[in-house]
């Protein structure tokens, strides 16, 4: 077994006390210090793997508030970063974060896959010099996951990628798809890892069986938020919008982990709203697994 970090933009959020419309970029651009501080003590509480502060460090999102030009600076930023902490731990990974492009869980805004591949190569190529694997973080539809497994494949790295499904029915992609829609691209591009990430425990519960079917190393990372409200689906919108659960607290959201261990998943971690804490437990708990 192994533990992937938790969540990074909403740890983020929770520290400065305010949210913006670059959600995880902000501490980039404010506090890198902080961005370190928070994969350090992932590291202490027992993760393996660190994922790079990179999730909104994509073209389209960086546009609209005329950051464009500082595309390069802010990834290499967010992998050293990682690449620090692993370096001062010991030992680990790092794993470099790629985000949706158009808005995450909005497959429907993404550029076609061939597009997309364009943006996620040239990003890959920069996160090659730090990291250890390509992430592909909050893929909701089989063509926004084809553009990602397209593009990042072009370094020769290891790359796994996550899937989102629909928090009230974990056999469907975000988009309405079905998840086993999915396994001819697995077959295609052959990724190393596929995950559930970034969508409620309860649909991960449904969603891991599915992929472990493919034979492939699984893994799962859910959220803590109660939903994604309607309105949370274009660029500018704020993670003020979303409210996290009461009810997961570290031994709550180790107990559905424990479920995902038994139907296959051998990397687990934590996204959004899910933080040091829950990574201690999930340590504590599955690392002799």
């Amino acid at each position: 077994m192994m533990i992937l970090d938790g969540g990074m933009g909403q740890e983020l959020v929770a520290r400065a006390g305010k949210a913006t419309s670059l959600w995880s970029v902000q501490a980039l651009l404010d506090a890198p210090e902080v961005v370190r501080q928070v994969h350090d003590e992932y590291f202490a509480a027992g993760a393996d793997i660190a994922t790079t502060n990179s999730y909104s460090v994509l073209p389209d999102r960086l546009e609209p508030h005329g950051m464009l030009d500082r595309l390069e600076e802010l990834a290499r930023l967010a992998c050293q970063l990682a690449s620090d902490a692993r370096e001062a731990h010991g030992s680990g990974m790092v794993a470099g974060g790629l985000g949706p492009q158009g808005f995450s869980y909005q497959p429907d805004k993404a550029p076609p896959a061939e597009q997309a591949a364009e943006v996620y190569a040239n990003l890959a190529q920069i996160h090659a010099q730090y990291v250890d694997v390509h992430l592909l973080e909050t893929m909701s539809s089989v063509d926004q996951a084809r553009g990602g497994l397209m593009g990042a494949g072009v370094t020769g790295k290891p790359v796994w990628v996550a899937l989102s499904v629909r928090d009230d029915d974990g056999t469907r992609l975000r988009s309405g798809e079905l998840l086993s829609d999915v396994m001819p691209l697995l077959e295609e591009f052959d990724p190393a890892a596929v995950f559930i990430n970034c969508s409620k425990p309860e649909a991960v519960d449904t969603a891991v069986p599915i992929l472990a079917k493919s034979g492939r190393v699984v893994g799962a990372y859910a959220n803590g938020f109660t939903g994604i409200a309607t309105d949370f689906n274009k660029v500018g919108a704020t993670v003020d919008m979303l409210s996290a659960r009461r009810d997961l607290d570290p031994n709550a959201y180790a107990d559905f982990a424990d479920g995902w261990a038994a139907n296959g998943a051998t990397i687990i971690g934590g996204c959004c709203e899910v933080g040091p804490a829950h990574i201690a437990e999930l340590s504590r708990r599955l690392k002799a697994t």
